[in-house]
């Protein structure tokens, strides 16, 4: 059967069901917005009406149902195929549109195409019976639009391509020193001035190539209302980023007053046009939270998330040690040093979100100098960030940057593109494990889930992000929703097998991944110096 994730169950049977121009598809209450995806797909790639069923009993032999028992778990799926036709129940919709998905996988490749290519042939799902359900609630894709733009169709084919491999969590990051992306009504120099930058570094930040032309690009509020509906119509929740107080230099163009004005000339700032960390950080003023609580307001309308992400990573605190405003806030607040400055500047949005409803998740920086209650933890710098949260009583986000930044390289030959990192092939992803064997039991249920990162300082299209995310986000995806052996037991063989198959799905669909034997030739950047690292990934 191919199936990617694996499913918990999938057991065959003896013969198939022939969808024709005649069958039916009922959906049931509650499922009618998978009925309308799965018709719109199938009439695209097939040019089968599938014709609306007005009961269940309208699919018999050769139709599709869809419906909802409340038996099954939230996301959990059956999927059975036998001559009364297809059936898809599901806990909740969710788990009847991932059975929908499931269903796509066993019609074949040309189910993926925007247009029938096989006129007249015979449309068939085999006999069988899966029983599924995914192991984590977050199983999330990040993906970083503020160092290159991606223009709202990339987005919206992305949520697509998550979807299809049944992740169901997009880390937006919209905002870095590079670029800011979203449209602030109240502050509309924010796109304005700092979504464009004059040039952009080619390759690594040591890289001595420049590409001498404007870049940048923001989405609209209704860019985002669609994104955000487009999203959820395929169970997908959109979580914003909106870095603070590092990662800022893009903000502090357009706003000045937002920086350090008290040691450096903010006013000569531009939107940064290299790569790495910039020291130019927020101010710890009151006129820079209530200005942020501003931006705050209008991404609370936008996102209906319960999480929003405020970064606090890799937040320098030179100008803070600089700073007699700074240094001033630190005595006035009783801190410590520039470190609990930070933890009280995070603190403050964690509790401002919390007062509202939502809460706060963060890189693991969060930690540092204390964390709010209540706050989540992306864990990115190995899984010691993620153990110390989830010891502390704190949810966290595996996300590991030495196991699942897919901007690090796959293979360690001379022709990869741009080499970032270490080397992290689609086995080194199949077989990571979210859930560090430290935790105890209770200690473990703090783990939400897992994420794959695209950090696109190095990707200049969405051909650079289908080359560095795929096969890899394959693999991934099933690391996230499937139950797996351990790490050193399970089958990569079997997943490579599988793989075959699903490489047809992907050219369907045309990602341009990268192929199992290398680079192809418009896939490389000769000449666009990486910072590639030997050896094995450190554990921590």
């Amino acid at each position: 059967m191919d199936l990617i994730p694996a499913p918990r169950s999938a057991v065959a049977g003896s013969g198939e069901v022939r969808l024709t121009a005649h069958s039916r598809l009922y959906a049931g209450p509650g499922t009618e917005g998978v009925g309308r995806w799965l018709r719109s797909v199938l009439w695209a790639a097939a040019g089968l009406p599938l014709r609306e069923g007005r009961e269940p009993g309208d699919t018999e032999g050769d139709g599709i149902g869809l419906l909802l028992d409340p038996r099954l778990g939230p996301e959990e799926y059956r999927l059975v195929s036998d001559p009364a036709g297809v059936l898809v129940e599901g806990g909740s919709a969710a788990g009847v549109f991932w059975g929908a998905q499931t269903l796509r996988q066993l019609l074949g490749p040309a189910a993926y195409r925007r247009a029938a290519v096989e006129p007249g042939r015979t449309w068939a799902v085999p006999y069988l019976t899966v029983e599924d359900s995914p192991r984590f609630r977050w199983r999330g894709f990040m993906l970083d639009v503020a160092r290159h733009f991606m223009p709202k169709e990339g987005v919206l084919r992305y949520l697509d391509l998550m979807a299809a491999h049944k992740l169901n969590v997009f880390h937006f990051h919209l905002t870095d020193d590079q670029g800011w992306r979203l449209r602030i009504e109240r502050y509309p120099r924010l796109t304005e001035v700092g979504s464009w930058r004059t040039r952009t570094k080619f390759g690594h930040r040591a890289s001595p190539l420049w590409e001498e032309k404007p870049h940048g690009g923001h989405y609209t509020q209704d860019d985002i209302r669609e994104i955000v509906a487009y999203a959820a119509e395929r169970h997908i929740t959109v979580v914003p980023e909106i870095d603070v107080p590092g990662h800022s230099q893009a903000a502090v163009a357009a706003y000045p007053e937002l920086g350090n004005t008290d040691v450096i000339d903010t006013t000569a700032l531009s939107v940064w046009d290299s790569w790495g960390i910039s020291p130019n950080v927020l101010a710890p003023t009151d006129n820079t939270l209530r200005f942020y609580e501003g931006v705050f307001e209008e991404v609370l309308e936008l996102f209906p998330s319960e999480f929003i992400h405020v970064g606090g990573d890799e937040c320098p605190k030179e100008q803070w040690r600089a700073s007699p405003a700074a240094q001033a806030r630190i005595r006035e607040l009783g801190l410590a040093d520039e470190d609990a400055l930070q933890s009280w500047f995070i603190g403050h949005f964690a509790k401002w979100l919390s007062a509202r409803g939502r809460r706060l998740i963060g890189w693991d920086e969060i930690l540092e100098g204390g964390i709010a209650e209540g706050a989540a933890v992306s864990s990115w710098r190995g899984y010691g960030g993620g153990i110390a949260a989830a010891r502390a009583g704190h949810d966290v986000v595996m996300c590991p940057e030495q196991y699942v930044y897919l901007d690090h390289r796959q293979a360690g030959g001379a022709d990869e593109p741009v080499p970032i990192g270490y080397v992290r092939t689609l086995e080194d992803v199949y077989r990571f494990e979210p859930v560090p064997a430290e935790l105890d039991e209770s200690q473990a249920r703090r783990v939400l889930g897992t994420q794959a990162n695209v950090w696109t300082e190095v990707m200049e299209d969405h051909a650079r992000v289908d080359y560095q995310a795929f096969p890899r986000l394959a693999a991934f995806a099933e690391v996230a929703w499937s139950a797996l052996p351990a790490p050193g037991q399970r089958d990569f063989a079997g997943f490579e097998r599988r793989m075959a198959a699903h490489y047809r799905r992907l050219d369907a669909l045309g990602v341009a991944y990268r192929p199992p034997a290398g680079p192809l030739p418009w896939q490389q950047r000769p000449g666009v110096p990486g910072r590639p690292l030997d050896g094995p990934p450190p554990n921590r």
